[in-house]
């Protein structure tokens, strides 16, 4: 994106490298990328497309590479240093004058913010292909901490039903985008839709918001959508 410009922040002795899109107002978005041992980093398509989608919506946001990836400094830590990174780059939006901020993670990057959603109050978040089977979610305990969950119908690792049943537990809507695999190539515009429609509804101030009803995303439910 034309907008973003380099950052780096740091978590102790450990520089982080990132990209930061700002925008007036006082709301903005962390987004995490999928595992760093498997290619995983901030400028994966899917990581872009939520970028984008959430810049589009007037969020600041932050995009980031987790320890020892590109020219983030340290080492894979099995999610736990990269929690750290989150809370890190959260600390950066909130220096920029950002008050309320959402996290959204894609793949292993959801698994992270799952964990950092419940240290710190923070608008609940969005998990784009949780991999619900190969890492230990804990739904119930993020009830009011995650607003909406997106999946693919073909996705292996976030298998249909484990995928509605994880949103029940924590209360959240479920987006269900068809013929998609974890990797949701060629859904760019399905995905930017999914985020699109939720904030419209969710969030129907573009601009910063103060109404502290609005951050709390009332009236939580399971909604399910397949998109068509």
């Amino acid at each position: 994106m034309n907008h973003e410009q380099p950052v780096s922040f740091c978590r102790g002795i450990i520089r982080l490298e990132g990209l930061h899109a700002a925008v007036q107002g006082t709301i903005g978005a962390v987004i995490s990328h999928p595992h760093p041992l498997m290619g995983g980093d901030m400028r994966n398509p899917v990581v872009e497309i939520l970028a984008e989608s959430l810049f589009a919506r007037g969020f600041s946001t932050l995009r980031f590479n987790f320890r020892g990836v590109g020219m983030s400094e340290g080492t894979f830590d099995d999610g736990r240093g990269e929690q750290e990174d989150v809370l890190t780059a959260v600390t950066y939006l909130e220096r920029q004058g950002i008050r309320e901020i959402i996290l959204v993670g894609y793949s292993f990057g959801a698994w992270v913010n799952s964990g950092v959603v419940l240290q710190r109050d923070l608008i609940p978040a969005v998990l784009v292909s949780p991999p619900i089977n190969l890492f230990p979610f804990n739904f119930t305990l993020l009830q009011e901490k995650v607003g909406l969950v997106i999946c693919g119908d073909r996705d292996p690792y976030c298998p249909l039903d484990e995928a509605r049943n994880a949103a029940a537990q924590a209360s959240c809507r479920l987006e269900i985008i068809p013929d998609a695999d974890h990797f949701l190539s060629g859904k760019e515009a399905e995905l930017a839709g999914c985020i699109d429609t939720f904030l419209t509804q969710r969030l129907p101030k573009k601009d910063a918001i103060s109404d502290k009803k609005y951050l709390q995303f009332q009236n939580f439910d399971a909604t399910e959508t397949q998109l068509l």
